[in-house]
């Protein structure tokens, strides 16, 4: 199999969920000398902002997000020892929960692999995670942002909850704050005072690099 050909088939096979040959493909790849940057890059990165695309225009469901996010997980399970290895600079580091009272994932762990494949360090805190939960992480990991993942419009509040939070422990200055989630929109991310807000995954990165170099800037002028 040619490199593009390869490429094409673990972008195909990505895109459809199936796992096995995802891992089959990332392997093979790797054993004909293509660097694990190239297969994320050029395969399953690409592969997976078709999913969101798709996603948005109703051609794909919750169900075939996840399993495509299932298979370029397993990938990312191989390349990421990999990506350290050839030294791929973090981008930053990002800590990552679903706000207290919501159980809901898929959106997260799917943002967290576009992070985790766009160079940025994630530590997933899961779900229902309290306002505490969150203060002791950034505490501990110093990340340059905390997201807060909502799915439910109850459970909304806790973004507002979790700023008042990070006041408090004198912590909010240090980090950028992100919100998402399927209720969650630009409007409301300004009313609660988060710094930033993205509607799907893919826009998530663009949007923490953005406020990542912005951040940078002002540090350094």
């Amino acid at each position: 199999m040619t490199k593009d050909e390869l490429l094409g088939e673990l972008y195909d096979k990505t895109l459809t969920g199936n796992a096995p040959a995802v891992l089959d493909l990332t392997n093979q790849g790797l054993g004909q000398g293509l660097g694990p940057e190239t297969l994320l890059y050029e395969a399953l990165i690409p592969a997976l902002e078709e999913v969101g695309a798709r996603f948005e225009r109703g051609d794909f469901f919750v169900p075939e997000m996840l399993i495509a996010g299932k298979a370029m997980a397993g990938a990312l399970e191989i390349l990421r020892p990999l990506l350290a290895e050839t030294g791929a600079e973090t981008i930053g580091t990002v800590v990552m929960g679903t706000v207290k009272g919501d159980v809901h994932d898929i959106g997260k762990n799917l943002v967290n692999i576009m992070f985790e494949g766009a160079g940025f360090q994630v530590i997933d805190l899961g779900v229902q995670v309290a306002p505490e939960k969150f203060i002791e992480a950034i505490k501990t990991h110093k990340p340059d942002i905390v997201g807060f993942s909502a799915f439910l419009t109850t459970t909304m509040p806790m973004f507002k909850a979790n700023i008042n939070a990070l006041q408090k422990a004198g912590l909010r200055d240090q980090v950028i704050v992100m919100v998402g989630g399927a209720p969650v929109t630009q409007e409301y991310a300004d009313v609660v005072g988060a710094d930033g807000y993205a509607a799907d995954a893919s826009a998530a990165v663009v949007k923490a690099k953005e406020l990542i170099r912005r951040r940078r800037a002002l540090a350094n002028a």
